[in-house]
């Protein structure tokens, strides 16, 4: 009965044609409600705590495994006689593994549980990782053996943030999902820094070796601890057994899919994720050359730290503002609208300043705002697939960062062609912004927080079944 009340203000079309079976029936929904509440219970807040913080931990260290490699990539090159496109090629062929295993991830976490696809592959790509340096003097064809690897760590870390997204729907109560993804969402960030700052000396005093040696065994201790001591030695084993037996979460139905994605709210998060994705992408990859073509005397080390530092505390006042909202009472679908107005209209206002930039100082403080709420998303668009679709969030969001990927790699591209066709780092700002506009205006009309993969008709509930 508390479910259904929790739950009882649902409102809207519902997902008809959801067939009702004998397990449904008010007679047994005793035993239906027993396994949903067995699959779904909540942490309690000082284990979410912890969880927070060792995900946080996950988070940074799955960076500085990514970008262990472009940190590496010009000593590599020299080692190698790699040429600008076989430099290219290995750095790229990460991106493409990612976008496979997006969706497969988040699929496989709704049925077994996100900590169980988190831990195994955490303990894949940290081994790649500190294995890579092997692959590289070992094999007669370093370009081939860097490729392939690259990819495979693409295809590992792919089912990364959909597994999150997966274990926070599951473990988490919704006035406290903003603060977790947005503090794990920070991770990012941090990994970016620590391995600029440490993977450099490193990479000065010890070689390109032990870049990937040290990220690459710390992600695997990092493993090994949560499988310890958060898991209790709890065999993490994935086998075809337990995915036919995913509790809630039934056989794969195209069908229920398409009834999922017709509906208005689940488009919207959808397309504004991909434009988030997009311009993150964009900016993130143009900013230090916008810097060194704009200011080319100016210190490297400036533009590429301080928007980052700013960002940190940015996601986690984030995260902390959303959640105290909806506590105090406010509407959960306008709270996720405010974060992802400041993500996308706020920040656009900064990007837009950059066109009629002067001065450096100016450049990095209008940079650094922008990349600082952009990191509002995380209790924005990122939360609100959960209000959406909790028994199947991780799959969903799969979906969603694949297109993001691939339209991100897309756009990244043609604003080099914009740049070259212009000679000018106006039309990139607009570009970004006009982008940023048309995810803001789809989510702010038609975003909602309202549960879609349930028939609230019936009084209790139907999971679509993935």
């Amino acid at each position: 009965m508390a479910i259904l009340q929790k739950h009882g203000k649902i409102s809207g079309p519902d997902l008809a044609c959801l067939k009702e079976t004998p397990s449904d029936k008010i007679g047994d929904a005793g035993g239906h409600q027993k396994n949903w509440s067995e699959h779904n219970t909540n942490w309690p807040r000082p284990l979410a705590r912890v969880w927070t913080v060792v995900l946080l931990l996950g988070t940074c260290l799955l960076y500085c495994a990514r970008v262990a490699m472009p940190i590496c990539a010009v000593s590599m090159a020299e080692k190698f006689n790699w040429t600008k496109r076989e430099q290219g090629m290995v750095l790229g062929s990460f991106f493409w593994g990612y976008c496979f295993t997006q969706v497969l991830g988040g699929y496989v976490s709704d049925r077994v549980g996100g900590e169980k696809v988190l831990l195994l592959s955490a303990a894949a790509w940290g081994a790649m990782t500190a294995f890579t340096p092997v692959l590289a003097h070992f094999c007669s064809q370093p370009i081939f053996s860097m490729t392939l690897a690259r990819f495979l760590m693409g295809l590992l870390q792919g089912v990364h943030y959909p597994s999150l997204v997966s274990l926070c729907s599951q473990k988490v109560v919704e006035s406290e999902r903003g603060f977790l993804m947005s503090t794990v969402g920070s991770g990012s960030y941090l990994g970016t820094l620590v391995i600029g700052g440490a993977g450099s000396l490193m990479l000065d005093l010890y070689g390109w070796e032990s870049v990937f040696y040290v990220s690459g065994l710390l992600s695997v201790l990092w493993a090994f601890c949560m499988w310890k001591y958060l898991l209790k030695g709890e065999g993490p084993i994935i086998t075809l057994e337990s995915l036919g037996r995913g509790g809630p979460r039934s056989k794969l139905s195209r069908r229920h899919w398409l009834r999922l994605f017709k509906q208005p709210a689940v488009c919207a998060v959808i397309i504004t994720h991909l434009c988030t994705a997009s311009t993150f992408f964009t900016l993130l990859s143009w900013l230090p050359t916008y810097f060194k073509d704009t200011f080319p005397d100016a210190k490297g080390w400036v533009f590429n730290v301080i928007p980052w530092f700013v960002a940190i505390p940015s996601s986690l006042f984030s995260g902390c503002l959303s959640d105290h909202l909806i506590s105090q009472g406010f509407d959960t679908a306008a709270v996720r609208k405010l974060m992802q107005f400041f993500s996308m209209g706020v920040s656009s206002v900064f990007t837009l300043l950059l066109c009629g930039t002067t001065t450096f100082p100016t450049a990095v403080a209008f940079v650094s705002a922008t990349m600082g709420l952009t990191t509002f998303s995380h209790s924005g668009v990122s939360v609100n697939v959960q209000d959406l679709a909790p028994s199947c969030a991780g799959a969903l969001f799969g979906v969603m960062n694949t297109c993001g990927a691939f339209s991100g790699v897309l756009m990244v591209y043609f604003s080099g062609y914009l740049i070259e066709a212009t000679g000018s780092w106006t039309s990139v700002f607009i570009l970004i912004t006009v982008v940023n506009l048309v995810g803001l205006v789809t989510f702010l009309a038609f975003a909602e927080a309202r549960r879609v993969d349930i028939d609230s008709s019936k009084g209790h509930y139907h999971n679509i079944h993935i």
